[in-house]
């Protein structure tokens, strides 16, 4: 299915919402006002969005480490995220997940994780979930091609394909896992290829082209919900700065700076789409429009999040239990008292 001209422009702004957001979020981390690692989604806006535009409300979702685009691009209200970067009480966690440990309900996702493929086995359980309740909602798994690797990759989607489970496995294939190249620690360089041996099947598509990730993310969406099943989907896509902003890397470059300079200028996702729409129509003027809307609202989310308080030393332990507690014998019960 294609997108009609009113996704199109959502797809666009929630791209730039993207771009925007983590630029700013860049400056911010270089000044010292968002603590921890911050790890940028730029150059890969047009896969998380283009799958997320294909997901209802009520479907959930699950990120990784470089986790600020993936809430953005399902709808998540960017002063609360912002909030949560720089440790404020009012984030979306409280000031307790930071940069690379979100969760926003409001929205459906569940979790992000700094483990790498910490997320493929809490989606599959999301699906298993949906599939228990019997309703028809879908689960959307983002991982990177350094995520293939591991053994919960291999686990989620055998369980997922034999129990016929409605969960779409998302690899954001930039090709490196921080500096190794997918040459280097991949037997078999198509991740889609793997999806034969579970019985399910693989796409790969241009990660850059955002209708072209829609147009695969709702075939998947939709035989999820049909109940016939995962599909895996791998969508090339490129990071243009570093793993980490600010992370050095001794040694000799894993890659070199015409490569990036060669994504940058004929690959960056968002002048490419641009590009697009104004080819179909769309006026510079509505677009300007757009672009002006998510710089005001980029730059309301930095002013609420600055004048934040963060939250109370006091709170520390709170949120770490249930608070329905029951205790088994007095001496739980006094250490939870004493805590």
């Amino acid at each position: 299915m294609l997108l009609n001209q009113e996704q199109r422009l959502e797809a666009y702004r929630r791209m730039l919402r993207i771009r925007r957001f983590e630029e700013e979020g860049t400056r911010l981390y270089k000044a010292g006002k968002i603590p921890g690692a911050f790890h940028a989604s730029i150059g890969q806006e047009a896969t998380i969005v283009g799958a997320c535009m294909a997901l209802r409300d009520d479907d959930s979702m699950t990120g990784t480490h470089r986790s600020h685009g993936h809430p953005i691009g399902k709808g998540a209200e960017l002063s609360g995220l912002m909030a949560e970067l720089m440790g404020k009480q009012t984030g979306i966690c409280k000031g307790r997940g930071g940069s690379m440990h979100l969760a926003d309900n409001t929205v459906g996702i569940i979790g992000e994780s700094a483990i790498v493929g910490g997320g493929i086995p809490l989606a599959t359980g999301c699906a298993l979930s949906a599939k228990v309740r019997r309703t028809d909602q879908v689960s959307l798994c983002f991982f990177g091609d350094g995520a293939v690797n591991q053994g919960t990759f291999h686990e989620s989607l055998n369980m997922a394909a034999l129990w016929k489970l409605p969960v779409v496995y998302l690899c954001e294939n930039n090709g490196y896992a921080i500096t190794t190249s997918l040459a280097k620690s991949h037997g078999q360089p198509s991740i889609a290829k793997r999806a034969e041996a579970y019985g399910m099947p693989g796409v790969m598509v241009d990660g850059q082209d955002v209708r072209a990730v829609y147009e695969a993310a709702h075939a998947a969406v939709a035989r999820g919900r049909r109940g016939d099943g995962p599909t895996l989907i791998e969508a090339k896509t490129y990071r243009f700065d570093e793993h980490q902003v600010g992370l050095f890397i001794p040694g000799e470059p894993y890659r070199s700076p015409e490569e990036v300079g060669q994504h940058r200028q004929s690959r960056d996702p968002i002048l490419l789409f641009r590009s697009a729409l104004l080819g179909a129509g769309v006026s510079k003027a509505e677009l300007s429009s757009i672009e002006s809307e998510v710089q005001r609202g980029v730059d309301k989310a930095v002013q609420f999040a600055t004048s934040s308080p963060f939250p109370d030393p006091a709170t520390l332990c709170d949120y770490m239990y249930s608070e329905s507690i029951s205790y088994p014998d007095p001496y739980t019960k006094r250490c939870w008292e004493a805590r």
